[in-house]
């Protein structure tokens, strides 16, 4: 018998490995039409709902102005409840600029709670928070890297 909590959990896997690789297109794939974000501990907004292809514009920036990404993922918890479902995982999500300094390297640690929908196409998140539970190096590589893509 096939377990759906192992579709839930490749959706949300499949959130790090566009993201790391910049895959723009399979990024956009796992999500619904509208999503609710929550960053607050990054940007300092309340959760808000979004069209997905404003928040995959919106990203887009900021990662293509870094040289490097790398996001892991583990201990995935989930729930399905008929055609939803719910994962929590853990995530280790390092930035980095190829400046040379001792301020090129921004880790965060944490847990993202992620919401689903199924739909024909299989399981799309609608909804994505990230709880910072820890932090490594300076978050100002993230200002700089979103300078590079906008000046």
């Amino acid at each position: 018998m096939h377990d759906e909590r192992i579709d839930v959990a490749e959706a949300v896997y499949t959130y790090a490995t566009a993201v790391d690789t910049r895959d723009w297109a399979l990024y956009r794939s796992i999500f619904a039409d509208e999503i609710e974000v929550d960053f607050a501990w990054f940007d300092g907004q309340p959760a808000r709902r979004m069209r997905a292809d404003d928040w995959v514009a919106g990203v887009k920036p900021l990662f293509e102005g870094l040289d490097a990404t790398q996001h892991a993922m583990s201990n995935p918890r989930v729930a399905v409840d008929g055609e939803s479902a719910t994962c929590t995982m853990y995530v280790q999500a390092a930035h980095f600029l190829r400046n040379g300094g001792s301020d090129a390297e921004f880790t965060i640690g944490g847990y993202y709670t992620n919401t689903l929908s199924r739909t024909p196409e299989g399981w799309k998140l609608t909804g994505v928070k990230l709880t910072l539970l820890w932090s490594r190096g300076s978050k100002d590589v993230m200002t700089a890297a979103l300078a590079r893509t906008t000046t």
